[in-house]
């Protein structure tokens, strides 16, 4: 399975649930996690997606631990399961 496969899933997933999941960038910074997703009740998450058994590089490591040291909810996920797995516990 492709790391794009995934990210079709994790928006389709996210706007059945009443949500919005816009692609993130920063231009002035890189790393940041791939998607936002939004979800109702103010639920807010940062998401990077990766290919199955791949893991964030260093850079997009130290962005994901800096984003939660804030109180934001920051992962990475690699397969459809786990986005499943997020969206039911957020």
């Amino acid at each position: 399975m492709r790391e794009k496969e995934i990210e079709e899933f994790l928006v389709k997933s996210v706007k059945a649930r009443g949500g919005l999941c816009p692609k993130f960038t920063s231009p002035s910074s890189a790393g940041y996690p791939d998607r936002l997703v939004l979800l109702p009740g103010a639920k807010v998450l940062f998401v990077e997606v990766k290919a199955p058994g791949k893991k964030p590089r260093k850079l997009q490591d130290r962005r994901i631990k800096a984003l939660c040291a804030l109180g934001f909810k920051a992962l990475s996920i690699d397969s459809k399961e786990k986005v499943l797995e997020v969206l039911d516990e957020v």
